[in-house]
């Protein structure tokens, strides 16, 4: 072979490697430059964030925490996308965590923000809150001499928190208020009774569910079991009070629905843009309860997990719905710990009834609308146009709806001096007006079924 022709079949090779290898380097360069393009304005906006940073630990008038100024960052960033999304630092996490176990320190009221305003959703029933009449649509001016505007829920949150017996004091302006009044409060360990049971008259039972904790589920079970070994045999119908429950875990109020759905029917369903967040629930088979007329309550302060139930139990006509249009809050929050222990509380996806329907911002409408209704010589109730509700808040997500997927006592003695501010719902129905209506109703439903069998 010539020298002077392997030499040049050399040169021929080692060019064609490097012109393969240029067009490779080409194509990579060009594929991610198309790609900041597209992140570009992210990638700004980080820079963007940096500098601000950087700015104010250099400029500002005193040093300032590092970890301050990002967690103020995130707080701001996440109440920009909607009222249930928040960061938690880490003594915020730890409560919440505490929270869904049913016991913490404080006055019990859930809270949300309504055009920059600290707004009642509801009081939790038998607390402080509850007991000095705070009424869902409160607005909160002032937490002692703090004003609330622009605070944050986590800061509003943590000036309520405390130990069992220091005071507090909230400045609420209220509908029908004349100018803002103070109501004293003294904290207390709030322990909060999930679920309450009362047998009524004629068979008929009444449970109420305050809230969805951890075992929301098993109390319901042992309430159930009580009031049928309290009637002596299966009930003749029953009332499900839901009514001012802010709601709470998806989970328990899928299995709450599961005692009244037959096997194999959907509960609820969720939707988002992450897999994990498309779920579908249904109902298991075992622990059924009998086919027997079933009413449930809901009004202004039923929200979230209530309305899951409320809902499903709707769509497979299953109970009568009565009372007033629920809160309307249709969007599944995840929590995420992060890595200093602190938490990320993050709307992750919407939920759908069974039959397709969002309540988001709209909420649940009863089958039979019925108004909480004054009864001579009792405390003024509260109306339920005053309820706050999703379509309220600021940054509320729209309704989406979609196309169904697959797959009071009779003979009860009262209290001769009763006071009134710690009296139990439960423990009142008698003068509940809402509940006789719905007793009403079930008794009515079984003169109307022996009526039907006469021959």
């Amino acid at each position: 072979m010539n020298p002077q022709s392997g030499k040049k079949k050399k040169v021929i090779v080692w060019f064609g490697i490097v012109v393969a290898t240029l067009s490779f380097f080409i194509v990579i360069s060009s594929q991610r430059h198309s790609s900041a393009e597209g992140k570009g304005s992210d990638y700004e906006s980080i820079e963007l964030f940096t500098d601000v940073m950087a700015i104010i630990k250099k400029s500002y008038v005193e040093e300032a925490d590092t970890k301050k100024l990002v967690y103020g960052a995130i707080n701001g960033m996440l109440s920009s996308l909607d009222p249930h999304s928040s960061f938690m630092p880490p003594d915020t996490y730890k409560e919440m965590k505490i929270d869904t176990k049913g016991t913490f320190g404080g006055l019990g009221i859930e809270i949300s923000i309504k055009d920059g305003v600290l707004t009642v959703i509801s009081p939790i029933e038998d607390t402080p809150a509850f007991k000095a009449g705070i009424k869902s649509g409160d607005m909160i001016l002032k937490i002692d001499e703090k004003f609330t505007k622009d605070l944050n829920i986590n800061d509003a949150v943590k000036r309520m928190r405390g130990q069992k017996g220091t005071k507090v004091i909230l400045t609420i302006m209220r509908e029908g208020f004349e100018k803002p009044k103070e109501f004293p409060l003294v904290r207390d360990v709030i322990q909060v009774k999930s679920v309450r049971s009362k047998m009524l008259d004629d068979g008929y039972g009444y449970v109420r569910i305050a809230q969805f904790q951890e075992k929301t589920d098993e109390d319901l079970g042992r309430a159930l079991k009580t009031l049928k070994e309290q009637n002596k045999g299966e009930l003749k119908g029953l009332i499900l009070d839901m009514r001012n429950d802010p709601g709470g875990l998806l989970d328990q109020a899928v299995r709450v629905a599961d005692h009244f759905v037959r096997e194999g029917q959907m509960i609820v369903y969720t939707e988002g843009r992450e897999k994990d967040s498309k779920m579908q629930f249904t109902a298991k088979s075992g622990g059924k309860e009998p086919n027997y007329p079933l009413v449930i309550l809901i009004n202004g302060g039923s929200a979230s997990a209530s309305e899951i139930v409320a809902g499903a139990l709707q769509d497979h006509k299953r109970a009568i719905i009565m009372g007033t249009q629920s809160f309307g809050k249709g969007s599944v929050q995840t929590i995420i710990p992060l890595s200093d222990d602190s938490g990320l509380r993050l709307t992750t996806a919407r939920y759908f009834t069974p039959k397709g329907r969002s309540i988001q911002a709209k909420g649940i409408t009863p089958d039979i609308v019925v108004e909480q209704v004054e009864f001579p010589k009792e405390t003024v109730s509260k109306k339920d146009s005053l309820h706050l509700r999703e379509k309220d808040l600021e940054n509320h997500f729209e309704s989406d709806d979609r196309s169904a997927q697959p797959g009071d006592k009779k003979g009860e003695k009262k209290d001769e001096k009763p006071d009134k501010q710690t009296i139990k719902q439960e423990d009142n129905l008698k003068n509940d007006y809402q509940a006789m209506r719905a007793l009403d109703l079930l008794k009515g439903w079984e003169l109307v079924k022996n009526m039907t069998n006469v021959k």
